[in-house]
Parts: C-alpha cells; structure tokens; sequence
C-alpha cells in the first residue's frame, strides 16, 4: 500500500508537486487504513494529505546535504533490478 512512498531529497533534479502528494497520500492511506475514504471521512481526508504534503515541503526546504545529488535514473535501475532479484524464479 505504500508503493509511492520515497526517498525524494536530494534528487537532481529536485522532487516534484506531484511525487510529493503522491507519497502524501499513500502515507494518509497507510495511517487511516482507508485506500479511500468514506463521504463522511473524504474532507479530513483530502485535509490531511494536503497538511501532510505542506509538511514534506518544509522539511525538503529545510534539509541540507554535502552528498552530491543522486540520479532519478540510476536509482530507479539499482531498484529494478533489486525487484527483479528479489522476485525472479531461480
């Protein structure tokens, strides 16, 4: 359930609205239990995803680092390949 969640500091370039409100959600979804929620639960819902992105906002701006950014793309082919590793058939 939490597929969308990670790592988005020091990425060059740098995390996206989209990736952020992503992981938002998803961490919503994981703490509520709710994959979506009920019309009587949608507002502290949406509510909570939008204080939760707010917050990963502030935090990204707030960090510093002397690690060189890392690559989206040589990320995503160590984590391909750890996904094929760990569910290949051998």
């Amino acid at each position: 359930m939490c597929r969308n969640i990670r790592t988005l500091f020091n990425f060059e370039p740098p995390a996206t609205e989209e990736e952020i409100q992503a992981a938002s959600l998803q961490f919503v979804r994981k703490l509520s239990g709710f994959n979506r929620p009920s019309q009587a639960n949608e507002a502290a819902f949406a509510q909570a995803v939008e204080d939760v992105a707010a917050a990963a906002r502030v935090l990204m701006a707030s960090l510093s680092t002397t690690a060189a950014p890392r690559d989206r793309e040589v990320e995503a082919t160590k984590a391909r390949e750890r996904s094929r590793l760990r569910f290949s058939r051998g």
